[in-house]
């Protein structure tokens, strides 16, 4: 008998049941969500009735206390959905906008953002990318002022998954004229506040079942205990999240390719292809690819949930598997061929949504930069 290095019985247990509400109460919606460039929110709070949208956190604010690998086939497993933006829109709940709130915040903020937001009384958001600032997120703009008890805060946020609706926003600011990353600060702002309001929804190629939104803050005021944790530290809170958002990430991605393997394999079967050998050769070649991602994400999983923060690997594995997502999915695409790439067929759209999977949490491009600096180059 194989002993598994990562997995007990209830692992796989919570697997079957993350795969059966998948199965059952997102994957045959898919198609509508897309269209309508948004998930239900009423799913929201089922996915909290559940469990599902507080894996991570303590029991006394609505979280289930589970261990680290359970988070990581929850990622898997949402990604076998049929399309990568409504898996992406959870994400940003459980894995983007809250873990900050968790860390760094006071009773007030667990009791008024994270608790419902476990609950899914509440849609979060996290806005960070600005229309001229992404990735060098010492360039932001958007500035909060103090103003006695208050804060003031102007600018504009791009590219904000849940944006169109969400409740509130964990906001990257700039709060000082210190250099670099020394000036930033978190705030948790209210959407219903005077002076936000939503310039546009994107119209975007992929990921359409999430929305996104140009968020604009107009001399919004928010009290001083809506900062969240230590002024000019933001920076360094978010460092703290985006290791795990990054290995969340490369969970992610291994659902995507799982689910593209599969729709292969459906195809090579009911095709009569099995005695194809240039088809089994190209889907052995991507079998495994899958399984080489796989296991380097569970061996950092593991080092990760036992306290290190191997940021060199966590970089290369995000890297990795984004690449290998996108390209596998492309891959598969032909493999099928022309009725793969009908707009109704769900690779064409993991195809495409894969492609942010280079881009979020930190494109390709800073991947290689931390890897470099951490190999002494």
């Amino acid at each position: 008998m194989v002993t598994d290095p990562y997995f007990q019985e209830e692992h796989r247990e919570f697997r079957m049941f993350v795969r059966s509400f998948i199965q059952e109460e997102v994957a045959p919606f898919i198609n509508e969500w897309e269209e309508a460039g948004e998930f239900p929110l009423e799913l929201l709070e089922r996915m909290g009735e559940l469990g599902l949208l507080g894996l991570r956190y303590p029991k006394e604010l609505g979280g289930q206390e589970a261990d680290y690998f359970k988070v990581i086939i929850f990622a898997e497993e949402l990604n076998k959905c049929g399309a990568g933006g409504f898996p992406m829109a959870i994400a940003v709940q459980t894995d983007m906008a809250t873990p900050p709130i968790y860390k760094f915040g006071t009773v007030y903020h667990h009791e008024k953002f994270l608790t419902p937001s476990i609950k899914g009384k509440k849609l979060a958001s996290l806005g960070i990318s600005e229309p001229n600032h992404g990735s060098d997120v010492s360039s932001i703009q958007t500035r909060a002022v103090r103003d006695g008890d208050e804060w003031v805060i102007n600018g504009t946020k791009m590219y904000i998954t849940n944006g169109p609706r969400a409740d509130f926003v964990t906001l990257v600011t700039r709060t000082s004229d210190a250099p670099g990353y020394k000036g930033i600060s978190l705030f948790l702002v209210e959407t219903n506040r005077p002076g936000f309001s939503i310039s546009r929804k994107l119209d975007k190629v992929g990921m359409r079942s999430s929305d996104t939104a140009e968020l604009i803050f107009d001399n919004v005021r928010v009290p001083n205990e809506n900062l969240l944790g230590e002024e000019g530290k933001g920076f360094y809170q978010l460092m703290w999240q985006l290791q795990s958002e990054r290995m969340i990430a490369s969970g992610a991605a291994i659902g995507l390719m799982d689910y593209c393997c599969s729709h292969a394999k459906e195809y090579i079967y009911k095709n009569g292809f099995k005695s194809d050998h240039t088809k089994i050769g190209q889907l052995m070649e991507i079998a495994s690819e899958i399984e080489v991602c796989r296991e380097m994400v569970y061996s950092i999983a593991y080092r990760y949930a036992n306290g290190e923060v191997p940021s060199k690997e966590i970089s290369m594995v995000k890297l990795t598997t984004a690449q290998s997502a996108h390209t596998i999915a492309g891959q598969v695409l032909e493999l099928i061929g022309e009725d793969a790439a009908d707009w109704e067929h769900p690779i064409q759209r993991i195809w495409r949504d894969s492609r942010l999977n280079r881009i979020g949490a930190g494109t390709d491009e800073v991947m290689k930069e931390i890897v470099a600096k951490e190999i002494g180059l």
